[in-house]
Formats: C-alpha cells, sequence, structure tokens
C-alpha cells in the first residue's frame, strides 16, 4: 500500500494514535508497593523517636499532688483572673540546646526524646518535689510538602509523629506528574542537611530512615519527563507542528501529481 492509497483521514489516525500510546505513563510509573504480594505481612524494623532540636518550641508542665508546690516550676503569661488560669509559657531551645527552666536553670534537651527529657526533668525536680508529674509536648511539629502534589504546603503535625505517606495524604497525593519513585526528603538538624530519596513504588520504602518524618522536613516530588517537557511549552507541540507540516506537504504533492 503506497500513500496515495491512504486517505488523509486514515493517515491522522495512525499518528494520533502512534503519539498516544507513546505518551501514555506505564503502570511501573504510577502504583505504588508494585512487589508487595496479597496478604504479605511486612514487619516494620523503625523504631522511630522524634528528638528535639534548636529552635524547636515545646511545652512544659509540672504538677504534683500540692498545686502550689509546683506552681514556682511552670511559668505562665499574666496572673489569674475570674478563676481563669493564665496561658502557659513555651520553652523554644536556644542556641545552645537548652531550655531555661524555673529554679532549675538552664537544662540541656536537644538531641533528647521527649520521653527522655521528661525522666531528665523529672530527676532535677527530685530535689525540690515529692512524685512530680511532667507533660512535655513539642508545638511546632510541621513537615512541609513541595513539587509535583496536588496541595503543596507547610502542614502542622496533631501527634507525636507523621510517616511520609500520611504527609502525601495531607497534600492530597501526587499528581500523575509525580516521580514516585524518587520522592526526596530534606532533613536539617542542627544546621546540618541531609537528603535521603524514596522509592515509593516498592515496598522497602516502609523501611526508610525517613518514613518517619520530623519536625521541619520538607518532602520533595520531583517532576517526571512530561512535567518537565511542559514546562517548556511541551515539545510534543514542536512534534505535532512538524507532522501537521508533513502532511500537508504530501497532501499537496498527491494533488498535485493527480
Amino acid at each position: 500500500m503506497t500513500i496515495k492509497n491512504i486517505s488523509l483521514p486514515t493517515l491522522c489516525l495512525i499518528t494520533i494514535s502512534i503519539l498516544f500510546f507513546s505518551s501514555c505513563a506505564s503502570k511501573k510509573d504510577i502504583v505504588y508497593f508494585q512487589n508487595a504480594s496479597d496478604y504479605e505481612t511486612i514487619v516494620s524494623d523503625n523504631s522511630h523517636t522524634n528528638k528535639f532540636k534548636i529552635d524547636d518550641v515545646i511545652s512544659v508542665h509540672v504538677s504534683t499532688l500540692d498545686p502550689e508546690a509546683s506552681m514556682p516550676f511552670n511559668l505562665f503569661k499574666g496572673a489569674e483572673e475570674g478563676g481563669i488560669r493564665p496561658e502557659q509559657v513555651d520553652y523554644i531551645i536556644d542556641k545552645n540546646g537548652e531550655i531555661d527552666f524555673p529554679v532549675l536553670g538552664a537544662v540541656k534537651v536537644v538531641g533528647l526524646s521527649p520521653e527522655e527529657t521528661k525522666e531528665l526533668i523529672k530527676e532535677k525536680l527530685s530535689l525540690y518535689l515529692k512524685n512530680p508529674i511532667v507533660n512535655i509536648r513539642l508545638k511546632n511539629f510541621s513537615v512541609t510538602v513541595l513539587g509535583e502534589v496536588n496541595r503543596p504546603g507547610t502542614y502542622l503535625v496533631n501527634g507525636e509523629q507523621i510517616t511520609i505517606l500520611e504527609a502525601l495524604g495531607l497534600a492530597n497525593d501526587l499528581t500523575i506528574k509525580g516521580m514516585r519513585n524518587n520522592v526526596m526528603v530534606i532533613r536539617d538538624f542542627n544546621g546540618t542537611k541531609v537528603y535521603t530519596r524514596v522509592d515509593l513504588t516498592q515496598k522497602e520504602s516502609l523501611n526508610s530512615p525517613v518514613y518517619y518524618l520530623t519536625q521541619n522536613d520538607v518532602v520533595y516530588v520531583e517532576p517526571n519527563q512530561s512535567a518537565v517537557s511542559s514546562s517548556s511549552l511541551d515539545n510534543r507541540a514542536s512534534i505535532w507542528v512538524s507532522i501537521a507540516s508533513v502532511l500537508i506537504t504530501s497532501t499537496v504533492l498527491i494533488i498535485t501529481r493527480n
């Protein structure tokens, strides 16, 4: 069959079909945890515990059976009025990794978990109080999700931990143009940045050292080749222009010869 025997609409349909199937993303580029089998049990070996960092904001509340005895160890803004307790003051971990605690003075907490910090403060308080109860909470736990996600932004975490999957869920998942096999987590610990890449198409990502995020982590989803091409006015547009030129030229030659 020669070009003379192929109508222009048929030629266009063939061309469109070729372009369509060549531009489709394959399953391996989109599906999460592709190597996980049905009913497979995956035991996570992560033993993640958040550690306090410089510039973290934490709340510390001390209580005992005698409220009057524990009062000097809690800081509040203003005075109690009309039976309403004033707002408690939070602590910011300074550049030395310390908080300035009432009566106790400087307490070094950087690099400690909330539980470790609680035990440290209880030990120091035992000189002044009997059976003190210490409650500690990280107040500035947030993560940032950027790149090819449906709703990029910074999200405040309610609780003590969040996984990379939960963070992406807050951002309404990756777009179809996000690279699921090359998600980057940028982690900062006291000025040292660590970059780790995660392949979410494989079940092993559940045991990644960054599967559980820490405060102020940044999750960046890299765009795939299709997105990169689209950002430069989509190189497929130039292909269409070339094809159109060939079709027009071919049509003119066929008409002329006939």
